[in-house]
């Protein structure tokens, strides 16, 4: 990726048996994949385990927002 300025891209995950498709910037996909390593699990569970934690929330946002939205938290909770 030359830059992190690129449109989203979609992809499908499949969450609770079920396929749905999510759209990211490369920069957030790149960020997922390396969370998911991270955490020991495939981006499908990760993805599963945000959008069970969104479920929850009291105005649950749109699944690709909460990936977002958990990605900073992730990337937060890693610095000194």
């Amino acid at each position: 990726m030359t830059t992190p300025f690129h449109p989203p891209i979609k992809r499908s995950v499949e969450i609770a048996g079920h396929k749905t498709s999510i759209s990211l910037e490369p920069l957030f996909w790149e960020l997922l994949k390396q969370a998911a390593a991270t955490e020991g699990v495939p981006i499908n569970a990760l993805v599963a385990r945000i959008d069970a934690e969104r479920i929850r929330a009291e105005v649950p946002p749109g699944l690709a927002g909460a990936v977002r939205v958990w990605l900073v938290g992730w990337l937060a909770r890693r610095l000194p």
